[in-house]
């Protein structure tokens, strides 16, 4: 019984030591000391460096999207058959999960990135995988194609209102 016990807690400190290793510190700093005289909220803006919804919210005012709009919303509106798994407006990165196109029998997932605030061809980037790997460039530029056509399509119905 006195090792059934001992077992037990031993069980339960190996666990509890694993879960605690997957929560380190993945900065490569060390922890920050309790002798710090720092608040506690500059210590959460002096560590925070992944983005996320609330950068998003304490954006500065002087900071700026370099994003076409019409090719973000263009994006978007043609890969809707696509779960978006994360997008960055700074950075004009959509990342998408897989999913299958409407009529169609192979699903795919979709990286794209706007690189400029032109409506140009060269601002935007897409690639495509399938889950067999990367699929052929046609269909890649087609899917590139139908982006700029539809964010035309948006502003020229922008410059009518």
């Amino acid at each position: 019984m006195k090792y059934g016990k001992t077992l037990r807690v031993s069980v339960i400190g190996a666990i509890c030591l694993s879960l605690a290793a997957c929560g380190g510190n993945r900065s490569g700093k060390a922890p920050a000391s309790t002798a710090r005289t720092t608040s506690h909220k500059e210590e959460i803006q002096g560590e925070a460096t992944k983005s996320s919804v609330f950068d998003f919210l304490n954006a500065k005012p002087d900071q700026t999207v370099q994003v076409n709009r019409y090719l973000w919303t263009a994006s978007l509106d043609v890969l809707s058959f696509l779960p978006v798994q994360s997008v960055d407006p700074f950075t004009g990165v959509i990342v998408t999960g897989y999913g299958t196109p409407p009529g169609g029998g192979r699903s795919y997932r979709a990286t794209i990135h706007i690189k400029d605030p032109a409506l140009d061809a060269r601002s935007l980037n897409v690639a495509l995988q399938s889950k067999g790997g990367p699929v052929s460039a046609s269909t890649t530029r087609a899917v590139e194609d139908a982006i700029l056509s539809r964010a035309r399509q948006l502003r020229i119905a922008d410059g009518k209102l």
